[in-house]
């Protein structure tokens, strides 16, 4: 059980990391802002749902949480609609 709860730790500070770090691309068109604000959207709800399980015990869905927080910002990222310098925090372009 430890291993699972080492692995939470890392994910959520890592996850926490990239939220507080991620910026929107600048002129992103009309189109590009809304679909960022729902990558942004969904990367802060899954970190939210991740907090949730940790506090519940549910090791396991909180890791799941915590990775599709931070893959949703990775996916911002490569996509081009967030800024990121930090090659071991995101998969840059």
């Amino acid at each position: 059980m430890d291993d699972i709860v080492k692995k939470v730790e890392k994910y959520e500070t890592l996850t926490k990391k990239g939220l507080e770090l991620i910026l929107k691309n600048n002129n992103l068109s009309e189109k590009e802002e809304k679909i960022a604000n729902d990558f942004l959207s969904m990367a802060k709800n899954y970190f939210e749902d991740g907090k949730f399980f940790k506090e519940k015990g549910d090791f396991y869905t909180a890791l799941a949480s915590f990775s599709y927080a931070h893959a949703w910002l990775d996916a911002g990222v490569r996509a081009h609609l967030f800024k990121a310098t930090d090659d071991q925090l995101f998969t840059l372009p």
